[in-house]
């Protein structure tokens, strides 16, 4: 009875004994090979533990620095989960210091400044490519006999019973699992597959991403202008490089994005003023709809979410793959901790735990996103007067100023061992 009651609620096929005998099983199956399940499946690996990745896209897509143009922030305990599984070494020459952030207001004097000196202990974070992150943890798992992915194959069928979960995909194989991790995305059929429901909202904001050269160095740092439309994000890259974020409203996006490359770039420099001196437009220009998405549980018997499958917030602070990175973290200190004791790691009793550690936090994120989006995205003459009060009290309040740089690196709160640079 209590089989076919979540048969009927996740919309998962029970008549499964007769597909094991076809199907290919491992310990863990990620669905989505993505920078979050990949970080996931190396983690895992790197412990031996049986892993699967399945993912729609093939690999070399992946690869194609023409599939993703855009940047990501790491931060400081994000590098440090990256190095212990094997991946950050791949990355040395293709990640970009950030030393100093500073964050302003439109037209006001009042500012914020965060100094990597002031903490004494190496840098705020790391801008690094997403197709250079991808290609790194692609070769981290490269020795991993205990991780075989699956790329170019789409679920299209849960199966569930008391000790497996399958994944039947549209070439006709079925994967089985004691436990599947879904980071599949924001969209995450998996999510759908398993009737999990979110609580979401759209933003009426367009986030437009590109990749600019400049004349002069940025030194570091990072700048984040607050304009009416939404942030505006100065990301410093290699070399003489920086990676644009640029929040504008849903009206006014396709007009801009329709403009040639030399009125598009005047548009840009309006906004990025002249500070390090000539730039140009380099690469594509990319664009997407902003939005929040949180869902109201991670798990379910034998299978979690992860990653933006679980949570997707507004890019205003750079965490989105932080968070995800702490997921996969926290998701594999459990498992190989379960695993090691004998445990089922698809077990309610394990998977509560994972819950318990990362909700509070992933729901701390999205809320604090979500009010700060709203707080600097308008030209409110109270707000903005409020708001830059507070960003000058916190620039000068230098322990508040300490507390948010470290939160910022990813270094408060409770930490799994992978964030804390330590193996599992």
């Amino acid at each position: 009875m209590w089989t076919d009651r979540y048969s009927q609620r996740h919309g998962v096929d029970m008549n499964v004994e007769a597909k094991f005998s076809s199907s290919h099983t491992s310990e863990i199956l990620i669905v989505g090979g993505g920078l979050t399940g990949l970080v996931l499946a190396a983690a895992l690996g790197g412990a031996g533990v049986d892993v699967a990745v399945v993912d729609p896209i093939p690999k070399v897509k992946f690869l194609n620095p023409k599939f993703d143009g855009r940047t990501t922030a790491i931060s400081a305990g994000s590098r440090a989960a990256l190095d212990v599984i094997g991946a950050w070494k791949y990355m040395v020459g293709q990640a970009s210091e950030i030393l100093e952030i500073r964050v302003s207001d439109t037209r006001s004097p009042l500012f914020l400044h965060f100094d990597h000196a002031d903490l004494k202990a190496g840098p705020l974070g790391f801008i690094v490519e997403n197709q250079k992150i991808r290609a790194a943890l692609f070769k981290s798992l490269e020795n991993l006999s205990t991780v075989k992915l699956r790329f170019g194959q789409h679920v299209q069928l849960l199966n569930y019973d008391n000790q497996f979960i399958s994944a039947e995909t549209d070439n006709g194989d079925v994967l089985s699992a004691r436990l599947v991790i879904a980071a599949d995305g924001r969209a995450s059929p998996m999510r759908k597959l398993a009737n999990i429901s979110v609580r979401q909202w759209r933003y009426l904001q367009t986030g437009i991403v590109c990749t600019v050269e400049h004349e002069y160095s940025h030194g570091g740092v990072a700048q984040e202008h607050f304009l009416p439309a939404g942030p505006f994000a100065i990301l410093p890259m290699t070399k003489n490089r920086s990676s644009i974020v640029w929040t504008e409203k849903e009206s006014l996006a396709p007009k801009i994005l329709s403009l040639s490359n030399e009125a598009f770039t005047e548009e840009l420099k309006l906004r990025f003023g002249n500070y390090l001196g000539d730039l140009k437009v380099i690469g594509p220009i990319f664009s997407h709809p902003l939005g929040l998405l949180h869902a109201d549980t991670y798990i379910l018997p034998r299978l979690a979410l992860a990653g933006d499958a679980a949570h997707a917030i507004h890019p205003i602070a750079g965490q989105g793959l932080n968070l995800g990175i702490r997921d996969a973290a926290v998701l594999a200190e459990i498992i190989i901790n379960a695993l090691r004791l004998g445990l089922d790691a698809g077990s309610m009793n394990v998977l509560e735990e994972y819950q318990r550690w990362r909700r509070f936090d992933n729901t701390m994120m999205v809320a604090a996103t979500d009010g700060l989006n709203r707080l600097f995205s308008n030209d409110i003459a109270p707000l903005k007067v409020a708001r830059d009060l507070g960003l000058a009290m916190v620039n000068n309040t230098p322990p508040l100023k300490q507390l948010c740089m470290r939160h910022a690196m990813g270094l408060l709160g409770d930490l799994p061992k992978l964030i804390r640079g330590e193996k599992i």
